[in-house]
């Protein structure tokens, strides 16, 4: 019976771990993860109106690049990562001092969120860069992510700020379709709601060495 009773908690605490949170405010979850604090953008401090001003002339530098040559990619979900440079670009040539940020050991990491920090008056802000196009910009496809890690790339209070572009198809290059861009949103994210999903995983050491994980049922070399 102990045992019966032990195995239906289990269960039961499963369930609730696979249950998915929603609506989490999303500078909860920075400070949480990070312990530094997400600073709201103020339309009434004139510090804040001047940056924005300059985060508008990055986004007509950036999109005015970009449209010269146009980006080369198959798929239009692999254009995003391709902006970041045209950004980081027109940033420092506002002398906004743009770089790859760093996790706390001081190490630069080019992956995970957020893909910018760049500094104003001495001080730091974060930057995503997105893509997105017209006829998905109102459905419920997921486009904004970040996971848990120790080298988490927020080591600063700053606000935090997203810079997204519309992207078209402008033509074809072998397999290739030209993207360009002809619309661009600057996005405050501190009340960005998010939901989190929890997943089971492995890795490769317990799928395959029949250690501590799977059975392995047969193997041999293909001749």
């Amino acid at each position: 019976m102990a045992n019966k009773d032990y195995v239906a908690r289990l269960e039961y605490v499963i369930k609730q771990m696979l249950t998915p949170l929603k609506d989490i405010p999303f500078n909860l979850v920075i400070e949480a993860m990070s312990g530094k604090r997400v600073i709201p953008f103020d339309f009434k401090n004139p510090e804040h109106e001047e940056l924005l001003k300059l985060l508008r002339q990055t986004a007509l530098q950036a999109g005015k690049a970009i449209n010269k040559t146009g980006i080369l990619r198959p798929r239009p979900n692999e254009v995003g990562n391709d902006i970041e440079p045209f950004i980081k670009k027109a940033l420092n040539s506002l002398n906004l001092k743009a770089d790859i940020p760093t996790g706390p050991s001081g190490s630069k990491k080019a992956t995970g969120y957020p893909d910018i920090l760049f500094w104003f008056n001495k001080k730091p802000y974060y930057l995503e860069c997105k893509t997105y196009n017209a006829e998905n910009i109102a459905t419920t496809q997921r486009s904004f992510y970040f996971s848990p890690s120790d080298e988490f790339k927020v080591i600063y209070d700053a606000a935090h700020f997203l810079m997204s572009f519309e992207i078209y198809v402008d033509g074809v290059s072998g397999k290739n379709h030209i993207y360009k861009c002809r619309h661009y949103k600057i996005l405050s994210l501190e009340s960005l709601s998010l939901d989190v999903k929890y997943e089971f995983n492995s890795n490769n050491k317990r799928m395959y060495s029949g250690e501590a994980g799977t059975i392995i049922l047969d193997e041999g070399e293909i001749g």
